[in-house]
């Protein structure tokens, strides 16, 4: 569904990511995992073409993009975006639109659907992240967890083949946070194909069938969580790991995503 060749992405002559290789099949979840700057939001978004990499290749469903620091046509920043849907750290709603309204939103201003058949699908949306009852409520009224899910149906609202997911889940208290992984959870086990980049161990071990470790813009190594969590062949791998996860694994995660297979390149 998603590869990526040799990603090079530079900021003011600075290298933030150096060349970086992954394959994301259809219908599987990514997890990216790493410590902060190390490349995981950059990377996340050079896919939906948020940032544009100096060099390197993007395969996106059919579309193909070779990036030699030349301006990408507007057709393909379409083609690459039609595809994806993008969830944020720290949600991003219109403060002004009502719940109902933010999912509604991109239908109507973008695609042109009638306000009717919009509603009804941002209805259908609000229902499956269970934000039905609070549709008509204002952002401000909900808890952060309400609100990131009404931005993850927001993102599903154009039908995407992809969900990007940019730190899900940190800006929320483990209670909230447990809200948003069961609903990221249950698109998992619907096939949504999904690139997260997170600090949150439980939630890649939990939905993920590859977690990727990257530090200093590198892909250090990529395996199934258990090879990463248990059996990581790279010492910055297990150091990594070592810090954050203590108890911080679920006692189930090997009944989760940890004991998938690992995916086959696309």
């Amino acid at each position: 569904m998603i590869g990526l060749q040799g990603i090079v992405k530079q900021f003011d002559g600075n290298t933030v990511l150096h060349g970086v290789d992954l394959a994301i099949p259809e219908g599987s979840v990514t997890s990216l995992i790493g410590p902060s700057g190390s490349g995981k939001s950059t990377l996340l978004r050079c896919v939906n073409l948020l940032e544009v990499p100096e060099r390197g290749a993007l395969q996106l469903g059919e579309v193909s993009v070779s990036f030699t620091g030349a301006r990408l046509p507007a057709e393909t920043l379409q083609q690459v975006r039609r595809q994806t849907g993008m969830v944020f750290q720290n949600f991003q709603l219109f403060p002004h639109r009502t719940a109902l309204e933010n999912v509604m939103e991109g239908l109507v201003t973008v695609q042109k659907w009638r306000r009717a058949q919009a509603r009804e699908r941002a209805m259908q949306l609000l229902e499956k992240v269970g934000m039905a009852a609070k549709a008509d409520a204002w952002p401000a009224t909900l808890s952060g967890g309400q609100q990131q899910r009404v931005a993850i149906a927001r993102a599903l609202a154009p039908s995407p083949r992809v969900l990007l997911c940019d730190e899900p889940t940190s800006a929320l208290d483990p209670t909230l946070a447990g809200e948003v992984v069961d609903v990221l959870r249950a698109l998992a086990a619907e096939g949504m194909t999904m690139l997260m980049a997170t600090h949150d161990l439980r939630l890649a071990a939990a939905i993920s069938q590859q977690v990727a470790f990257l530090e200093n813009g590198a892909l250090v190594e990529a395996g199934t969580p258990r090879q990463l969590f248990q059996a990581s062949t790279h010492p910055r791998t297990a150091a990594f790991v070592s810090t954050l996860a203590g108890n911080a694994l679920p006692a189930d995660w090997a009944e989760a995503g940890a004991d998938q297979p690992a995916p086959a390149s696309p």
